[in-house]
């Protein structure tokens, strides 16, 4: 945990304290152990205008005044830490497990020591005009026993980043991507762009928040607008738009000290200001809320965003789930009423057939297979039958990806240059986890039939089969919800008069997995373990 640099520090500390018959070793033994025994230390003080020979005078000289020693006719004994020495030492160890540091180093006991605002070591150091910030800014971009191990990016290379380039270093230029042709066009949803537009032409409260669950295609439309922009296919006020998305994981990366990451987002923010027709794109929005604070402090990234939506000076496009929306986001409401909302739905199985059509050239292109009409049908409709934890298009768009990429890792007398709907069936089969025939039967027969065939296996209970067949056939014509079961229905009857049978064998007909609880077996109450 303590780096060999500091663990030689402190036995020179304690080496020194007991030589001079020292009781206790508090927080001024600390200070000038770590100036006389660390170059890093000593440079940030130097750094910050400390002449260092005199503040180690100044220290010695505070020792050997306050400091309790043993008579000289008295035997000694390890002298004792502090309590202001332990609590130091515990906070920096504190900050390095939160920071996600191997080991204290010196500069870490520095900055903890700073805390201690009563102490005469704290005193020493605001006496040479040291603070806070600018230890922290001289750790974080300038030393380089901080960001020796690291391999994301050198100390140079960071500072110029934050310097020169923030959008570089903690954003994606998505007009750049569309130009590199690594963003792919976006198929239907012209009414939700037509309204992203409109807002973003608004004078005030020109931020659209796109919401709506996870694979809808919230993404692929600040994507698209890019897209447009680029293909000169967007209003003449937007024309010159220059779209960047926030990239929070290179704007928490490596930000260790406070006032870090409240740099990066000012730099972020300040170069945008720069560019006419800048529009930053943040997904997953609600990340931004507690983003960067520390404890005690309620200033993250959404406080220092406010300001520049407040005054109007950055057009800014959010995105984030009905479920984020509601728990986060729309508790902020000094943030939340900068947004204009924009629903984003589930699109139907005919927008998600006409999404694939126009994604057909680029997953054709990849996989070097050609796609029927029909496989694209059976994905749409298949993927909302069998897949219900998602929602489309994205599940559509990976059921076809998958079967190209099954095609491509095939043998090659195997492979198949035409994926048409029973591959299409095989992938569905795989991913919903059911045989292969229950995706491929006809849905129509076995509902037309499906009384008869149930009759066939249960006999004696007729009135209460065409029942259930009966509210079947309607919730599968469409006249239920369908977020709410097909049917619940409670069998009642004696032992042994078909109930059981009764589920086995629907199960079977519709070709749906039989999930089945035998209450008898929770009768007592330590069943509840199982």
């Amino acid at each position: 945990m303590i780096s060999k640099e500091l663990e030689l520090i402190l036995q020179d500390l304690y080496t020194n304290a007991k030589n001079a018959r020292h009781e206790m070793v508090g927080l001024e033994h600390l200070l000038l152990a770590i100036v006389q025994g660390s170059t890093d230390v000593n440079a940030a003080l130097q750094h910050c205008g400390v002449e260092t020979a005199l503040l180690v005078v100044q220290l010695q000289e505070s020792i050997d005044e306050n400091t309790p020693v043993y008579p000289a006719d008295q035997a000694t004994h390890e002298p004792q830490p502090t309590v202001g020495f332990q609590r130091v030492i515990q906070r920096a160890m504190i900050h390095v497990q939160h920071s996600s540091q191997d080991k204290v180093l010196p500069e870490d006991v520095l900055i903890a020591l700073l805390d201690e605002e009563d102490s005469p070591a704290a005193y020493f150091l605001q006496l040479h005009s040291v603070k806070r910030i600018d230890l922290l800014r001289y750790f974080s971009h300038c030393s380089g026993s901080l960001n020796a191990g690291a391999p994301s990016r050198s100390q140079d290379d960071d500072d110029n980043n934050l310097a020169d380039n923030p959008l570089e270093a903690y954003t994606v230029h998505l007009n750049a991507e569309v130009q590199a042709e690594r963003i792919d066009p976006l198929i239907g949803r012209e009414a939700e762009m037509e309204r992203m537009l409109q807002v973003l032409c608004r004078r005030r409260k020109n931020n659209p928040l796109l919401v709506g669950e996870a694979g809808v295609g919230k993404t692929a439309l600040a994507e698209g607008l890019a897209y447009l922009i680029e293909r000169n296919q967007v209003p003449e006020v937007l024309a010159k738009a220059q779209v960047y998305s926030l990239d929070m994981g290179a704007l928490l990366a490596g930000a260790k000290y406070r006032g870090d990451f409240e740099a990066r987002v000012k730099a972020v923010l300040k170069a945008l200001a720069t560019i006419p027709n800048a529009l930053l794109f943040i997904d997953e929005i609600h990340t931004m809320i507690g983003a960067g604070s520390t404890q005690g402090s309620m200033m993250d990234a959404s406080n220092l965003l406010k300001p520049a939506l407040a005054k109007g000076r950055l057009r800014c496009i959010g995105a984030t789930t009905y479920d984020e929306y509601r728990t986060v986001f729309a508790k902020d409401h000094a943030l939340s009423r900068r947004f204009q909302k924009i629903d984003i739905g589930e699109p139907s199985v005919s927008e998600t057939v006409q999404i694939l059509q126009g994604l057909k050239p680029m997953f054709e292109a990849h996989h070097n297979v050609h796609y029927t009409d029909d496989a694209f049908q059976a994905a749409a409709e298949l993927s909302a039958k069998y897949i219900n934890e998602r929602f489309l298009p994205d599940k559509a768009i990976d059921v076809i990806d998958e079967a190209g990429a099954a095609q491509r890792i095939a043998q090659p007398e195997n492979r198949q240059e035409e994926i048409g709907k029973n591959e299409i069936e095989r992938i569905i089969a795989k991913i919903a986890r059911i045989p292969e025939t229950t995706v491929s039967h006809d849905d129509k027969t076995v509902l037309r039939h499906l009384a008869d065939t149930l009759k066939a296996k249960v006999f004696g209970q007729d009135e209460a089969i065409d029942l259930v067949a009966t509210a079947i056939k309607l919730a599968r014509s469409g006249l239920g919800q369908p977020e709410k079961p097909i049917g619940s229905f409670l069998f009642s009857g004696s032992t042994g008069v078909g109930k059981t049978e009764v589920a086995r064998q629907l199960a079977n007909a519709l070709g749906i997995t039989l999930q089945r609880f035998d209450m008898s077996e929770y009768s007592e109450p330590f069943a509840v373990t199982r």
